[in-house]
């Protein structure tokens, strides 16, 4: 017989066997029985298979709440291709909120840079000061602000 072992189903999936048991604390994988006759449990393809899902949804952005709610989605029959859609529009817009952000973030640094000398006392440092001076320096509630 050939068994799936924990570090098996993790080689198959990419990835760590920590991984599979941080997985299986979180409730996102069942962990398989402990069998009476050997010290090995037995993972079936399917997890391997849904560890798979799990990091690829990572992959692209998905927190494990929001995996875990894909999942759900995915063994609910009554669950529509729309429910997954909108999951995933609210992401994308989030991710782009994100970016966003570090675009005026980046622009912030890239001002900072231009009006820095690059040489001089320390004290007299144009990026430690506007760092310093928030009337000055960074507007930090206009970079926190969403468009």
């Amino acid at each position: 017989m050939n068994r799936m072992t924990i570090s098996r189903a993790a080689r198959e999936a990419g990835v760590g066997v920590e991984t599979i048991r941080f997985y299986e604390r979180k409730g996102l994988i069942a962990q398989p029985p402990k069998p009476v006759d050997s010290g090995f449990r037995d993972y079936p393809m399917e997890t391997v298979q849904r560890i798979r899902f799990i990091r690829q949804a990572q992959e692209i952005g998905f927190s494990l709440r929001e995996i875990e709610e894909l999942l759900s989605l995915r063994a609910d029959p009554a669950a529509d291709c729309r429910d997954v859609r909108a999951r995933a529009t609210v992401k994308r817009d989030e991710v782009n909120r994100k970016i966003a952000r570090l675009e005026r973030i980046r622009a912030a640094l890239e001002n900072l840079i231009a009006a820095c000398p690059g040489r001089g006392a320390l004290r007299a440092c144009s990026i430690l000061s506007s760092l310093t001076d928030t009337e000055e320096g960074l507007d930090t509630h206009r970079m926190d602000e969403r468009p």
